[in-house]
């Protein structure tokens, strides 16, 4: 199944090349003024990402908690001079922080988060009692069926119903009467929050950080951005300075001490940063960052792979806007 890849040129594995994160990554490293040799991974085969790397291997149709899925990576280390592994998808950031001490000790470097970000803060609800106890404003949330308790706590409707585990916007839901309570309580499966509605859409942004561990981080870069319908980052502006997200972002790093690539989400009120969500790796609009100058793929060679501090970049003004295009491969034979 894997053919032996030895080469003198930096070896690479990106994972969920089937998504936007991942094909993201491997733009990024395509920009770096080193010649790159990148393995890709996806559950999929059926998608722009396996034509984008060097080589592509297809995961087993087993569940990650199995030895013959364990075994599948150790099989491709043991195969490959593989320097690095980038995960892009939450499902393999689990699963190689699970087992990031005996991918190690095989002598390839994960750039993994601090165990702590990456095991805790996927529960939203958490994240928000966690910023409560350190004094930081959290958005103001609720786990209720009855309405009356939610207008008591939260205010007038509307408000967002959100899983309590997730990212992006899949999942959340508008409610505006008890009545939307009601449907969304008895069709929905998965455990949920009621929180009030903070900010306006043209406030809210996401801040790439590169975190250094001890509360030290890279220069952030600031994106004010507006949403795709599915969730995803659509247009982003670069923000230069904006005192109150730097602050946050500050604060947030003192305590949450992340390692790596690290994004921060935040609506602002007034004065007030209130954060979204922290993800704890590459997140989606990471070709965006590099496209100005922010390129966390060149960080996390750096400084996992090379163990030395990445360079503080220099970062770029302007305006971005992700859209869609036609990816084409041709059979070989003509008609």
């Amino acid at each position: 199944m894997f053919e032996m890849i030895r080469s003198d040129k930096c070896t690479v594995v990106v994972t969920g090349v089937g998504a936007i994160i991942g094909q993201g990554i491997i733009k990024s490293l395509r920009r770096l003024d080193r010649e790159i040799r990148i393995v890709g991974i996806d559950r999929s085969d059926n998608s722009p990402g396996p034509h984008l790397v060097d080589h592509f291997y297809r995961k087993p149709t087993v569940d990650e908690s199995s030895e013959e899925y364990l075994d599948f990576w150790l099989k491709l280390l043991s195969s490959s001079s593989i320097g690095l592994i980038l995960p892009a998808l939450e499902e393999d950031l689990f699963f190689l922080n699970k087992h990031r001490t005996l991918l190690e000790s095989k002598g390839v470097k994960v750039a993994l988060n601090s165990d702590r970000l990456i095991s805790k803060f996927s529960n939203k609800w958490l994240l928000g009692q966690e910023l409560i106890a350190i004094g930081y404003p959290s958005i103001p949330s609720i786990r209720s069926i009855e309405w009356f308790k939610v207008l008591e706590k939260l205010g007038d409707a509307p408000f967002l119903l959100k899983p309590l585990l997730g990212n992006g916007s899949r999942g959340i839901v508008r409610l505006k009467t008890e009545t939307d309570l009601d449907y969304w309580n008895r069709i929905i499966e998965y455990d949920w929050m009621i929180q009030k509605i903070v900010g306006n859409d043209q406030e809210e942004f996401t801040v790439g950080v590169f975190g250094l561990g001890h509360g030290k981080y890279v220069k952030p870069i600031i994106f004010r951005r507006l949403l795709s319908a599915a969730g995803n980052t659509q247009y982003v502006e670069v923000v230069s300075h904006h005192d109150v997200i730097e602050k946050a972002v500050e604060r947030l790093c003192q305590h949450f001490c992340p390692l790596g690539p690290t994004n921060f989400q935040f609506r602002t009120e007034g004065n007030t940063a209130y954060l979204l969500e922290i993800n704890a790796r590459f997140s989606s609009s990471n070709s965006l960052r590099t496209a100005f100058g922010y390129n966390e793929s060149k960080m996390a060679i750096d400084f996992y792979l090379n163990e030395r501090t990445p360079d503080t970049p220099s970062i770029s003004k302007g305006k971005g806007w992700r859209y869609s295009e036609d990816f084409i491969v041709y059979d070989r034979a003509t008609v």
